[in-house]
């Protein structure tokens, strides 16, 4: 029982995180989304991880590694943002095309 309540919680992460990631008009919304998809992909790695193996902790080094890349990636996108919008006043997708001057 407690598995279908954390895979449809994982389910509706996952969903919010790819609607906000598509709808989203903001990069650091992008970038927010972008980690809610990260965290329902690690929850599912945990759980699956306590399902069939609770001996081994493969399922929780892998989610641990996940998110470092996670953090990882937040901490470079967030400067990119930073710079982006020190450089053209504004932080929507929209219009921030860097190819032109």
């Amino acid at each position: 029982m407690m598995l279908e309540h954390i895979l449809i919680l994982s389910a509706y992460l996952f969903s919010i995180g790819i609607y906000g990631l598509i709808t989203s008009r903001n990069m650091v919304r992008a970038l927010m989304c972008l980690e809610l998809i990260l965290n329902a992909v690690n929850l599912n790695l945990v759980t699956f991880s306590h399902l069939f193996d609770s001996c081994q902790l493969k399922g929780d080094i892998f989610s641990i590694f996940v998110i470092t890349i996670a953090a990882a990636e937040a901490a470079i996108g967030l400067a990119i943002v930073s710079s982006i919008h020190r450089n053209r006043k504004s932080t929507r997708i929209n219009q921030s095309n860097l190819l032109n001057k």
